[in-house]
């Protein structure tokens, strides 16, 4: 079980300092943004958006325990990443027991993917959506936006236990993908 957990923590440490490097600056595809910028904009989300480094910022209510999440979406040449960030724990036993949560949680998942901040305990949920050759429908834009909101819905029964009580990863997992 300890040897799962050093796994697990370090998978999601490199997974975390590689999405990192994504918000350095680089060259991004305007074309890429504008289909972002129209999505957000016909659903009437409220953002924000660094021409300069191509990023869009938002906030979404959810209807789960953790209500708020904030986006931030990383605009790149041929791809763009969005990043859902919510809940975290400074409580080295939390960002330990999360580590297996986060591990437990990912295993199966199909679009994106949970990462923890080994440092901060920070949570957030990735989707890495590749353009090349294409410029992203509305419907992949929309579903690039609504799954990290709909994740963070499912497994937020689950975070908050193991931050607020204690709650065995395991059973987090299996309370949230049993609803």
């Amino acid at each position: 079980m300890t040897s799962l957990l050093i796994i697990c923590a370090l998978i999601i440490l490199f997974a975390g300092v590689n999405a990192k490097k994504a918000f350095a600056d680089e060259d991004y595809s305007q074309e890429i943004a504008a289909e972002i910028r129209n999505f957000l904009l016909v659903d009437e989300w409220h953002f924000s958006f660094d021409e300069e480094n191509g990023i869009f910022r938002f906030g979404v209510n959810i209807g789960g325990k953790l209500k708020n999440i904030n986006f931030f979406v990383q605009v790149h040449e041929n791809a763009y990443t969005v990043y859902a960030i919510s809940a975290d724990s400074d409580s080295k036993l939390a960002i330990a027991a999360m580590a297996e949560f986060i591990c437990r949680a990912n295993y199966g998942l199909k679009n994106g993917n949970f990462e923890l901040d080994c440092n901060d305990g920070e949570i957030r949920y990735k989707i890495y959506v590749n353009c090349s050759d294409i410029t992203p429908s509305r419907e992949i834009v929309r579903a690039s936006m609504l799954i990290p909101a709909m994740m963070f819905e499912r497994y937020s029964p689950g975070i908050l236990d193991l931050i607020f009580t204690d709650a065995q990863p395991i059973d987090a997992v299996k309370k949230c993908e049993s609803d």
